[in-house]
């Protein structure tokens, strides 16, 4: 199976898109100045206690307290609570004493109240594991972890855990014993896949590096005033990548140099060999236009999404359920009768159900109605079918078989909100009122555009996204095109690329520094109104050379 990585990075955003055999199976995007992500560390304080939840709300800094429960402070929370009250206490003028040489303490009770461990005002670490969602705030742990490539590292804890999924015994030993001999005292590891069959050297080189993320956390805690961000990972890129990555990954294309210097960096530690994978796209077309995902994730979001033959599913999405109702549709090629159709149109929905979940990220509770099926063994043909193609999925998850009115029931980790993408597009000239401009005049308004960021604005390689029909049609003409006569009457100043993102009479412009022009407003020809719009391009321009 040939397997790519598209990387389209964008001034607001970073979106990873994972291609098997050209086939879209992963989509993650993340905003670039995201806040409250999981695995950050935070200085907080506890702002109220809620004994009937037995929970306490934090203050992180977030709009909506956060959410700490009694059964994720962790079973090491008293040694934890020894050790961060010393490091907080301002008047402690002595050394502190390290993780490695304290006394581990005895686990608090699992079946404690949160009265007797916590109290309002009180100081903590804590880490997010997972983000804000809908209306409620992130959730909090106070087991915090430091994870790598290889392993997880977890301070107040002295136990290694061996990845399940690595099945020789003999190598389980071994990662054992080598954990063991270079693990700091008084540490956990949770020893992930990725480490089978790694040398000493790869693994104490990743244990130095997480060990000194524990020690600049806790320098920065010293310092700081809650509530306030401690730790966070260098490259929240480098982090999303460093969980999908794969040694089998036939390519990564990047279209940014920075970030392609970081994944090329990323790849050249964890697998040297690898490094040629990494490659910059640097196409005028849109990374996401030329690798087909564009067209892939239209056709693979929202409410309708067809898969085989005809056959189709509606998904729907609340808070806390997911609803996914299989339907045959006008299929073609039917089998020779109801029972064996209802087996083949469910096995494929399978298939894409399993894709869809991986693609939106859905998480929570899953309910799918497939098409009923009167014989035993055809549900029970199902079920083992949807738990083969789900086998890959990363997610923790658990399958029920079908009920007796052929439902079947998912739950699936979340922890981030699932990715809802909007394919329909709202009219950019009525903004869904119902009345647009006349389309024989879109033309015109681009050619007017233009001449005001040449002629006005005097901008050179400035580069203009339209949808490709429009495209098509001002490039109509070998010498007679709308596009030659442009570029003659205001020189070479400009280019107009097609992107398949943008709606029918939707354009927009960059300048030569990647930053977009708002020219959307009436056109101004008041001089310091050209002078603005020019300065704050140029402004943008020394930011980003000065970052």
């Amino acid at each position: 199976m040939k397997s790519e990585l598209i990387v389209d990075v964008q001034p607001k955003e970073v979106s990873i898109a994972l291609l098997e055999d050209n086939r879209l199976v992963s989509l993650q995007k993340e905003a670039r100045n995201i806040a409250y992500a999981v695995g950050d560390i935070y200085l907080a304080k506890v702002k109220k206690l809620m004994p009937g939840l037995n929970a306490a709300f934090v203050n992180v800094g977030y709009e909506k307290d956060a959410f700490l429960h009694y059964l994720d402070l962790g079973s090491h929370f008293a040694t934890y609570a020894k050790f961060v009250s010393q490091l907080l206490d301002k008047d402690n003028h002595e050394p502190l004493v390290p993780v490695s040489k304290m006394k581990i303490l005895p686990d608090i009770d699992k079946h404690g109240s949160i009265t007797n461990v916590l109290q309002p005002g009180q100081q903590l670490l804590v880490q997010i594991v997972k983000e804000p969602i809908s209306s409620k705030g992130p959730r909090l742990t106070t087991e915090l972890s430091f994870t790598g490539r290889y392993m997880v590292l977890i301070p107040f804890a002295d136990k290694i855990s061996i990845s399940q999924k690595i099945k020789s015994t003999e190598e389980k030993v071994r990662l054992r014993q080598l954990i063991a001999s270079i693990k700091p005292k008084n540490f956990g590891v949770i020893v992930r896949t990725s480490a089978e069959g790694k040398g000493a050297a790869e693994l104490n080189s990743e244990m130095l590096t997480l060990r000194s993320f524990w020690e600049e956390t806790i320098e920065k805690a010293r310092t700081a005033t809650a509530p306030a961000l401690i730790f966070e990972e260098e490259s929240r890129i480098v982090g999303m990548l460093r969980d999908v990555f794969s040694p089998s990954f036939e390519n990564i294309h990047v279209n940014d140099a920075e970030v392609y210097a970081q994944i090329e960096n990323y790849v050249s530690l964890i697998a040297p060999e690898r490094k040629e994978i990494v490659k910059l796209y640097k196409s005028e077309i849109p990374i996401f236009d030329h690798f087909s995902v564009t067209k892939q994730i239209k056709s693979s979001f929202g409410k309708t999404v067809s898969f085989k033959s005809g056959a189709y599913l509606i998904i729907e999405h609340t808070e806390a359920l997911h609803v996914i109702d299989v339907n045959s549709g006008n299929r073609s090629k039917a089998a020779p009768d109801q029972e064996s159709n209802a087996l083949e149109v469910n096995l494929r929905a399978a298939d894409e159900i399993a894709r869809q979940l991986r693609l939106r990220d859905m998480g929570g509770i899953i309910v799918i109605d497939f098409i009923d099926m009167n014989k035993p063994e055809h549900r029970q043909t199902l079920f083992e079918h949807m738990r083969e193609v789900m086998a890959n999925d990363r997610a923790r998850h658990n399958i029920l078989p079908l009920s007796k009115f052929g439902l079947m029931q998912i739950t699936r980790q979340r922890v981030r909100p699932a990715l809802d993408i909007t394919t329909s597009e709202t009219c950019p000239s009525c903004f869904g009122k119902g009345e647009v401009q006349p389309s024989l005049l879109f033309t015109d308004t681009l050619f007017e555009k233009l001449k005001y960021v040449a002629e006005e604005l005097k901008l050179k390689n400035v580069i203009m996204y339209v949808h490709p029909y429009v495209d098509a049609y001002i490039k109509k003409g070998m010498f007679t095109s709308l596009y030659r006569q442009w570029r003659r009457q205001l020189g070479r100043s400009f280019r107009i690329v097609p992107d398949q993102a943008l709606a029918m009479l939707q354009y927009r412009v960059i300048d030569e520094q990647n930053n977009e022009l708002d020219l959307k407003e009436e056109k101004d020809t008041d001089s310091s109104t050209a002078a603005k719009i020019k300065n704050k391009a140029k402004n943008r321009g020394n930011e980003d050379s000065e970052s």
